[in-house]
Parts: C-alpha cells; structure tokens; sequence
C-alpha cells in the first residue's frame, strides 16, 4: 500500500515511489484500512488520519473488497499464513494488479509484485 509523505511513504524504495508516480491508476485496498483500523485500536501502529482522506489528497483509488475476492483465498496455496495479506493477494490476482510489498512470501504466488 502507497503511503503518505512527498506523495507517497519515505520509507519507500525509491524505483516504487517512481514507479507509483508514473501509474496511472493507484488502488489501496480496504483490506489494508482493515488492518490498519484493527492494529491502531490494539495499540500496535498510530495511524494519524483516516485512509479515506489520504487516499483523496494523492488522488488514488480505493479497492473494495468483494465476494470474488474472498472466494479466491480458497484455492490460494499455503504460502503465506496473515489473512489479510493472502486476501490483498486475491484481490491482485483476481483484478490483474501489482502489488506493492517488501513481503518476500508474496512472490511465491504468480502475481507481479514491486518492492525494489
């Protein structure tokens, strides 16, 4: 998921910030709003605004998450074990999207994945 700061996360690597830059469409999932709803509730990570308005301030697009989507976890092999990342997993093969992650366990899924 793309994050804040110069439009997107610092801590980025500099060919994904480019290559995010250049895209032309940028979808987030409410997968990872879940997430990042649920950790910041547990005291885990502080998220300082909701997703919703960051995801309007740098122009990119949300991504619902739908049957489709959940039906596709199932004939996922075990690679990976985090809900979550094996539903954003579904979502990228599904919908014929990159996914952006340091994640070494997503590429073992046949989807294109960017961190470097």
């Amino acid at each position: 998921m793309p994050g804040h700061g110069g439009g997107v996360n610092d801590e980025l690597p500099r060919p994904v910030v480019r290559r995010i830059q250049r895209a032309e469409r940028v979808f987030v999932s409410a997968v990872t709003a879940w997430e990042i709803a649920i950790k910041s509730a547990l005291g885990k990570m502080t998220a300082k605004a909701g997703l919703e308005v960051a995801l309007r301030d740098y122009g990119f697009a949300e991504l619902p998450i739908h049957i489709r989507h959940a039906d596709a976890v199932r004939a996922l092999p075990p690679h990976h074990r985090d809900p979550f990342d094996r539903l954003l997993i579904a979502q990228a093969i599904v919908d014929d999207l990159v996914l952006v992650s340091a994640d070494s366990a997503f590429r073992k899924y046949k989807l294109p994945v960017v961190w470097d």
